[in-house]
């Protein structure tokens, strides 16, 4: 199991942006405005206590003006605040905005992320690299049921032998490959593995997202949103909504070429000691036809692998 980070070389730097924001990474001050953007064009009036004023509206969704009116701040702040212009605003006044934008706690963190002003970049600082510690390679070991250990980028970094039965053989691929993204998009046989594919898309979007608004400057994060930009129109697409998400827990609904149909239950659990990294479980309901799927896997051992490589 590898555990090299995901590289790639920066992007270009778009014409006009700042040196500060854009040089080496997204520009944080574009992620801000459109963000705020997206999330005002999805609210109506009446959503929100205000009356419909007439059928026809030039804009989708609430005016800034009703907005600003809804924070309790003026309509030249707030219109400063969703040019990107986020410097010196109050942590009081982006709760205020956030309740009015009707906001998710993911999202709430989210804008209080782009909207924080960063310490300058240091140039041509290498990415840290990504590493697992041994114990918990042991823990992946000894567990009987599919588990990975994901980073930066949702990054692959280590796996039982179960996930890769499960998920296909990420060994025999090359490490940059090993990123949740680009399996999402760019390898059609997850598009057979996930019979909610669609749901899965997005919500891989929606965690790459969140974490693009805490690291706008990784150089290989606007790599990586870049390429899936120019290979996948459903990325593309999907990007352009600035939906945010907390990976959590949830279900998934699988169909494995080997055992068939399997629906699994996932927890992630955040590291203590490095935030970027997390730990997947997946796991069956005990008794269920997919507990004895994952069995049957089990016994397929490193087989699973050498007739499944995804």
């Amino acid at each position: 199991m590898d555990d090299s980070p995901l590289s790639g070389p920066p992007p270009g730097r778009s014409p006009g942006a700042p040196d500060d924001e854009q040089a080496a990474g997204l520009d944080r001050r574009a992620e801000l405005s459109e963000f705020l953007r997206t999330r005002r064009a999805r609210l109506k009036p009446e959503d929100v206590g205000l009356p419909a004023l007439g059928r026809r509206r030039r804009v989708p969704g609430l005016r800034r003006e009703e907005l600003a009116q809804l924070a309790g701040v003026s309509v030249a702040y707030y219109t400063r605040l969703e040019q990107g212009n986020g410097r010196n605003v109050s942590a009081e006044v982006l709760d205020s905005i956030g309740r009015a934008l009707r906001l998710t706690d993911a999202e709430q963190a989210h804008l209080t992320h782009l909207a924080t002003p960063r310490p300058p970049r240091r140039k041509h600082r290498m990415p840290k690299r990504q590493q697992v510690r041994a114990s918990l390679r042991h823990l992946l070991d000894s567990l009987e049921v599919p588990a990975y250990v994901a980073g930066a980028r949702s990054d692959i970094l280590a796996w039982n032998r179960m996930a890769a039965a499960l998920f296909g053989d990420w060994g025999s691929m090359p490490a940059g490959e090993r990123n949740w993204a680009r399996l999402t998009f760019l390898h059609p046989a997850y598009r057979e593995l996930f019979l909610d594919w669609e749901t899965k898309a997005s919500d891989m979007v929606s965690y790459l997202r969140l974490y693009a608004g805490q690291h706008a400057e990784d150089p290989d994060l606007s790599a990586l949103v870049g390429e899936l930009s120019v290979k996948s129109e459903t990325f593309r697409k999907l990007w352009a909504t600035h939906d945010v998400k907390e990976k959590g827990h949830g279900v998934k609904r699988m169909r494995h070429p080997l055992v068939g149909d399997l629906t699994l239950a996932y927890e992630t659990l955040h590291l203590p000691d490095d935030t970027e990294q997390y730990l997947c479980v997946y796991h069956a309901e005990p008794g269920s036809p997919s507990a004895d799927a994952l069995r049957l896997l089990a016994n397929w051992g490193t087989d699973a692998t050498t007739v499944r490589t995804v």
